[in-house]
């Protein structure tokens, strides 16, 4: 199981994602969160193709298309943390940190 937080800003609202393997292929991923929109996209993807989710590119990936469907900010992060948490929990990748900062 892999599991991150991604705080999204303005907005004030955090998003606990965990992801966890299943058998051929299948991912199970669980968004918790206080934002509406975040808990009907996490209804949507809550089972997935490990390898559309992972390589799928943006206009066709099953993450970005659902969050095209519910999520009102187009700059929302949880997208993204959302297919890292797969890559991470499906071993395509390393957990690193992901940090967007603004300088002043």
């Amino acid at each position: 199981m892999t599991r991150l937080t991604v705080v999204s800003g303005a907005c004030g609202f955090f998003c606990a994602v965990t992801a966890e393997k299943g058998p051929d292929r299948k991912m199970s991923v669980r968004l918790e969160s206080q934002c509406e929109m975040l808990r009907k996209l996490g209804e949507e993807i809550a089972g997935m193709d490990t390898m559309a989710a992972a390589f799928t590119n943006f206009a066709n990936n099953p993450v970005y298309k659902a969050a095209a469907k519910h999520l009102k900010h187009v700059a929302c992060p949880v997208p993204a943390g959302i297919i890292k948490a797969v890559e991470v929990e499906a071993g395509f990748c390393l957990p690193r940190d992901v940090n967007i900062k603004f300088e002043k």
